[in-house]
Protein backbone atom coordinates (compact mmCIF):
# COMPACT_ATOMS: atom_id res chain seq x y z
CA UNK A 1 0.00 0.00 0.00
CA UNK A 2 1.62 3.44 -1.13
CA UNK A 3 1.24 6.29 1.07
CA UNK A 4 -1.90 7.91 -0.54
CA UNK A 5 -3.35 4.58 -0.27
CA UNK A 6 -2.91 4.36 3.14
CA UNK A 7 -3.84 8.51 4.13
CA UNK A 8 -7.25 8.03 2.28
CA UNK A 9 -8.02 4.96 4.05
CA UNK A 10 -7.76 6.76 7.15
CA UNK A 11 -9.81 9.40 5.64
CA UNK A 12 -12.72 6.84 5.15
CA UNK A 13 -12.12 5.53 8.59
CA UNK A 14 -12.21 9.04 10.41
CA UNK A 15 -15.36 9.69 8.18
CA UNK A 16 -16.88 6.08 8.96
CA UNK A 17 -16.50 7.11 12.74
CA UNK A 18 -18.21 10.23 12.43
CA UNK A 19 -20.99 8.57 10.54
CA UNK A 20 -21.52 5.96 12.96
CA UNK A 21 -21.56 9.29 15.67
CA UNK A 22 -23.82 10.71 14.07
CA UNK A 23 -26.06 7.58 13.60
CA UNK A 24 -25.79 7.07 17.45
CA UNK A 25 -26.83 10.57 18.31
CA UNK A 26 -29.77 10.37 16.09
CA UNK A 27 -30.87 6.83 18.10
CA UNK A 28 -30.25 8.69 21.08
CA UNK A 29 -32.62 12.36 19.33
CA UNK A 30 -35.43 9.81 18.28
CA UNK A 31 -35.61 8.19 22.06
CA UNK A 32 -36.01 11.45 23.91
CA UNK A 33 -38.32 12.97 21.62
CA UNK A 34 -40.48 9.65 21.57
CA UNK A 35 -40.20 9.31 25.62
CA UNK A 36 -41.14 12.82 25.92
CA UNK A 37 -44.81 12.12 24.30
CA UNK A 38 -44.80 15.51 22.88
CA UNK A 39 -43.60 14.98 19.38
CA UNK A 40 -44.11 15.57 15.74
CA UNK A 41 -44.74 12.83 13.95
CA UNK A 42 -43.45 14.34 10.66
CA UNK A 43 -39.76 15.10 12.70
CA UNK A 44 -39.24 11.61 13.57
CA UNK A 45 -40.12 10.56 10.02
CA UNK A 46 -37.58 12.86 8.88
CA UNK A 47 -35.01 11.87 11.71
CA UNK A 48 -35.31 8.26 10.97
CA UNK A 49 -35.00 8.97 7.23
CA UNK A 50 -31.90 10.69 8.39
CA UNK A 51 -30.64 7.77 10.02
CA UNK A 52 -31.56 5.26 6.98
CA UNK A 53 -28.99 7.41 4.94
CA UNK A 54 -26.31 7.63 7.27
CA UNK A 55 -26.68 3.81 7.54
CA UNK A 56 -26.97 2.97 3.69
CA UNK A 57 -23.13 5.40 3.85
CA UNK A 58 -22.10 3.80 6.74
CA UNK A 59 -22.76 0.37 4.82
CA UNK A 60 -20.87 1.78 1.46
CA UNK A 61 -17.71 2.93 3.48
CA UNK A 62 -17.59 -0.88 5.17
CA UNK A 63 -17.71 -2.45 2.04
CA UNK A 64 -14.42 0.24 0.66
CA UNK A 65 -12.62 -0.73 4.01
CA UNK A 66 -13.36 -4.18 3.76
CA UNK A 67 -10.81 -4.94 1.18
CA UNK A 68 -7.42 -3.23 2.52
CA UNK A 69 -8.65 -4.88 6.15
CA UNK A 70 -8.54 -8.38 4.45
CA UNK A 71 -5.53 -7.74 2.42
Amino acid sequence: MDKTQGSDTEALRQKLEGLKSEHRDLDDVIARVTESGHFDQLQIQRLKKRKLKLKDEILRLESQLLPDIIA
